[in-house]
C-alpha cells in the first residue's frame, strides 16, 4: 500500500490539472511501470470535491461478451482502501435487462477495471467515504449496441457529480498481437504507430462515434477499449443533441517501447479528459 501510494503521488505531482473538473476520462490499464505516468495526466483532472459516483467502463479481455456485465460483489479492495459499488445504480441498470452478471472468476481475472481502482482511490482520497463506483465490463458490442448503451449512460453522464472512467490502451503492435500495420511514409515503425494512434485520437476529440467506427474498420487499430470508447462517444452524442456543449482533449501519449523492426512489439497509451 505505502509503496503504491508513493508511486501514484509521484506521477500525479508531475502533472498539471488543466481540464478540471473532468466529466469523463480515457486512461490506460497496463502495468503501472508502463503506463502509470501516462494515466496520471487523466486522473489529475478529476475533482474529488464534486465527484460522487464513478462509472468505470472496461473492455472484456477474457470472456466473450456481446453485452455489458455487472459485478456480483459489493466491495472492490485496493491496497489504499476499499471501494464500494453503488448497489442503487446497479439496481437501475439491472432493471433495463441489458446487462449480465460476471462471475467472480471473470471479475478477478479482468485487469481493465482493476488497474483503475488504485488511481480512482488516490484521486478521491480527500473524500474517500463520500463516493461509490459503478464498474461495468463492456463486451464486443455492435455499433447499434454501442448506441443503445450510450443512450442509457447519457443520463448519468449529464449529472456533474458523476464521472466516467473509460479504460483503454491504444495500438497493440507486433507479431504477438497479430497486428503489424506500417505506413513507410512515416519513417520508423514506432512513428507509424504514433501517427495511426493520433489519427484515432483526433477523431475521438471530434466526438463523432460514426467516424471512430469507420476509422476502426479502415485500419483495424488494436485499441482494446474501442467499445467502451464507442459507448462514451454515443453518450456524448446523445447529450449534444440536447444542446449540451462538451469538448474532449488528449493530454498525454506514450508507448511501452519503440518498435524499429518486425520482431519488436509495443503497446501505446493515451490519457484524455472530457469537459
Amino acid at each position: 500500500g505505502p509503496q503504491l501510494n508513493a508511486q501514484l503521488e509521484g506521477w500525479l505531482s508531475q502533472v498539471q490539472s488543466t481540464k478540471r473538473p473532468a466529466r469523463a476520462i480515457i486512461a490506460p490499464h497496463a502495468g503501472y511501470t508502463y503506463c502509470g505516468s501516462c494515466a496520471a495526466h487523466a486522473y489529475k483532472q478529476v475533482d474529488p470535491n464534486i465527484t460522487r459516483k464513478i462509472f468505470i467502463l472496461g473492455p472484456s479481455h477474457h470472456v466473450p461478451l456481446s453485452r455489458c456485465a455487472l459485478s456480483s460483489v459489493d466491495i472492490y479492495r485496493t491496497p489504499l482502501y476499499d471501494l464500494r459499488i453503488d448497489q442503487k445504480i446497479y439496481g437501475e441498470l439491472w432493471k433495463t435487462g441489458m446487462f449480465e452478471r460476471m462471475s467472480l472468476q471473470t471479475d478477478e481475472d479482468e485487469h481493465s477495471i482493476e488497474m483503475h481502482l488504485p488511481y480512482t482511490a488516490k484521486a478521491m482520497e480527500s473524500h474517500k467515504d463520500e463516493f461509490t463506483i459503478i464498474p461495468v465490463l463492456v463486451g464486443a458490442l455492435s455499433e447499434s449496441k454501442e448506441q443503445e448503451f450510450g443512450k442509457l449512460f447519457s443520463k448519468y453522464l449529464a449529472d456533474p457529480s458523476n464521472l466516467f472512467v473509460v479504460s483503454s490502451d491504444f495500438c497493440h503492435w507486433g507479431q504477438r498481437f497479430r497486428y503489424s500495420y506500417y505506413d513507410e511514409s512515416q519513417g520508423e515503425i514506432y512513428r507509424s504507430i504514433e501517427h495511426l494512434d493520433k489519427m484515432g485520437m483526433s477523431i475521438i476529440e471530434q466526438l463523432d462515434p460514426v467516424s471512430f467506427s469507420n476509422y476502426l474498420k479502415k485500419y483495424h487499430n488494436t485499441i482494446c477499449g474501442r467499445h467502451p470508447i464507442g459507448v462514451l462517444l454515443n453518450a456524448i452524442n446523445e447529450l449534444q443533441k440536447n444542446g449540451m456543449n462538451m469538448s474532449f482533449s488528449f493530454l498525454n501519449y506514450a508507448q511501452s517501447s519503440q518498435c524499429r523492426n518486425w520482431q519488436d512489439s509495443s503497446v501505446s497509451y493515451a490519457a484524455g479528459a472530457l469537459m
